[in-house]
């Protein structure tokens, strides 16, 4: 949580997480009053200002051009309780080659005050949530549960894997157990009600309100907390204090979202906490994808049973990147892992997709640093131990791509290879690297 200001709303907060902290059965009955001027005047100015417009056509700029004066209005309306949130606008990206996903663009009002709610929710659920789960949490990120899960698998007695696919988990999210949920630790009937009325706010798609009783917007502020407190409670909690007391071995989760592997000992035990998985989400209205989730064999011995089976070592897919069996130069086990050949082709492609467009546009030297921020954010992202060669594979084939549409902008001369690399001589990109390095040395 990032402030711009002190005041008394901060120090509330901060009261609030530490009364949450010593106290994990306190339920908080006044909260709503939180949101006051001073409070979402922060809230505005934690918002990304280049981000896209909803439906109110309202841009960061234009609502701060009268700031006071429609932040007073605004905490005027929550107090009356004639704060009623927009419909998000709905648009949809690719989610690969077939498909697409769609993401709801809030109104700026809207943002401002799902900034609030997430932050007042975040001060008590931080207490609660646990330590397996990584995702849209202050201080913590994909590479640390990519950590995690390399530290599980390389010094626990990990034999099995269970990775689970949630079906359309933020369009499947059922609002009267997500409030049940909520109501375990707040009980303020004007913050509640105004959750739902986020839950129940529905989005335009195509020129058509289409409001539901399941589901949240993904792309919203809010919704990622929402999530993280449903499955929380679905599947944390439940996995931490009911699962771990009913197998013979090892286990242990780790979550990112609504993504998530359970590392395991025992055979009959993965077998085990694959059915429970199904029946617990059926529970509560969700389902597990039958065809993306599955228990494989794997860990130090995964290697040798394949080979005395005659077939692949076992692999699977987290966060992008796809986990092998490997083995150091010593001979030792190893957790290997690679760019997923799916997220591989998905980048080649979008990158070839955007030098092709661009090259036109504008100048080189302007679309320069925006090919050098792509390259450095891949690296950011991928530049994982044991992922080099994935890494320094994207840097080569996005250097043949660059060199080939330069080399059809219209009628322009020709460059050739060696052209080209003195080029890139003096105006250098960035270069593969491993940014996070999971071991403290080399085994």
């Amino acid at each position: 949580m990032q402030y711009t200001e002190t005041g008394k709303t901060w120090m509330k907060l901060s009261l609030i997480s530490g009364h949450a902290r010593r106290d994990r059965t306190f339920k908080f009955v006044s909260l709503a009053h939180l949101l006051d001027v001073e409070y979402l005047r922060d809230c505005y100015r934690s918002l990304n200002r280049n981000k896209a417009v909803g439906i109110d056509n309202v841009s960061w700029k234009e609502y701060g051009a009268n700031l006071d004066s429609n932040l007073v209005k605004l905490v005027s309306r929550l107090k009356r309780k004639k704060y009623k949130p927009l419909p998000a606008r709905r648009v949809y990206i690719p989610k690969n080659e077939k498909e697409t996903r769609p993401l709801g663009i809030s109104a700026l009002e809207n943002k401002i005050v799902e900034r609030g709610i997430t932050w007042i929710l975040e001060s008590i659920y931080e207490q609660d949530f646990m330590d397996c789960s990584y995702g849209f949490r202050p201080e913590r990120n994909c590479h640390q549960a990519l950590k995690q899960l390399n530290d599980l698998i390389m010094f626990q007695p990990v034999n099995h894997i269970v990775e689970a696919d949630i079906k359309g988990f933020f369009d499947n999210v059922d609002h009267d157990k997500l409030m049940e949920f909520i109501r375990i630790r707040i009980s303020d009937t004007t913050l509640l009600n105004l959750i739902g009325k986020f839950l129940k706010a529905g989005y335009i798609d195509d020129g058509q309100l289409v409001k539901s009783d399941k589901g949240t917007p993904q792309g919203s502020i809010l919704s990622p907390m929402l999530a993280n407190i449903f499955l929380h409670y679905v599947l944390d909690e439940w996995f931490g204090t009911t699962v771990k007391n009913h197998v013979r071995g090892y286990c242990e989760l780790v979550r990112y979202a609504d993504d998530f592997v359970c590392v395991v000992r025992y055979a009959d035990d993965a077998e085990r906490i694959e059915q429970a998985l199904k029946n617990r989400f059926e529970k509560y209205g969700l389902e597990i994808h039958p065809t993306k989730s599955r228990r494989i064999t794997f860990g130090h011995f995964e290697r040798e049973n394949a080979r005395n089976q005659n077939r692949k070592p076992n692999t699977f897919d987290f966060l992008g990147f796809t986990h092998y069996c490997d083995i150091s130069r010593k001979g030792r086990f190893k957790l290997g892992r690679k760019t997923s050949r799916k997220k591989f082709s998905a980048k080649c492609r979008e990158m070839n997709d955007w030098l092709k467009g661009i090259r036109n546009l504008v100048k080189t030297k302007d679309w320069w640093k925006i090919l050098a921020a792509k390259l450095r954010g891949h690296i950011q992202y991928y530049g994982v131990s044991e992922n080099y060669v994935s890494i320094a594979k994207f840097y080569k084939l996005t250097i043949r791509m660059v060199h080939k549409w330069l080399n059809r902008r219209s009628q322009k001369r020709k460059m050739n290879w060696v052209g080209f690399t003195k080029y890139l001589e003096h105006y250098p990109l960035p270069k593969p690297r491993i940014v996070h390095k999971f071991y403290d040395c080399r085994v």
